[in-house]
């Protein structure tokens, strides 16, 4: 596929036997072929399971269970979702295993980190296709502390087969390299990123028509 130029939008979409189940769009700050720097920001339009907006929008326990549940029967119906709160920096390519996330609030409140686990990605025409596996290590915004998120919906995944145990052993071992990457403080998490903001001249990001069709990507 062709370097994606700065500033070009591109879609980034969770896949899952052959179904999409997130969409969104995002602008390129830059791409190497190898690493690629994202960025979304309030206002973006996508698509996520309809359980995850109810979950995101009305605290629902409940609902966040189903949204699980529907990703690993196949099940659900997909819904439009503006962000909001936060701009959102991606490092693609850091590791075939992970990509890296910074989140500013734009209301000024510190920013943090995570690293996002989730299949290597797989670049298309229109943007990059990869799978989250829904487990997280939260970093704080100096980036000296670390935590665990969401280990019980990776469990929860594993147990109904949508992660093998040839998957599993791989995550276990990026999960040692995630750790490492975040005690030693490397790459992006050494550099400072407050005082970045997005181009004046950047319109938010919109997505294709055809972001939710799998057959020609």
């Amino acid at each position: 596929m062709p370097l994606f130029a700065e500033g070009t939008t591109i879609t980034r979409r969770d896949v899952l036997d052959g179904r999409v189940w997130t969409a969104a769009p995002h602008r390129v700050l830059s791409d190497d072929g190898t690493r690629l720097i994202l960025v979304t920001w309030p206002g973006t339009v996508g698509y996520t399971p309809t359980t995850w907006i109810q979950w995101f929008t009305e605290g629902d326990e409940a609902a966040r269970a189903q949204a699980v549940a529907d990703l690993i029967g196949g099940g659900g119906e997909l819904g439009r979702w503006t962000w909001q709160d936060t701009t959102v920096v991606t490092w693609v390519g850091l590791d075939p295993d992970f990509s890296l996330q910074r989140y500013q609030p734009v209301d000024g409140s510190p920013s943090h980190w995570k690293i996002n686990f989730e299949r290597p990605v797989t670049r298309t025409p229109d943007g990059i296709d990869t799978c989250d596996l829904l487990l997280d290590l939260m970093i704080d915004p100096n980036g000296a502390t670390w935590q665990w998120k969401d280990e019980d919906e990776y469990a929860e995944f594993r147990r109904h087969g949508v992660i093998s145990e040839t998957d599993n052993r791989r995550v276990q071992a990026a999960r040692e390299r995630a750790v490492a990457f975040a005690e030693a403080r490397q790459g992006p998490l050494a550099e400072d990123w407050s005082a970045w903001q997005i181009p004046d001249d950047w319109p938010l990001p919109q997505l294709p028509p055809d972001a939710l069709e799998t057959g020609s990507r």
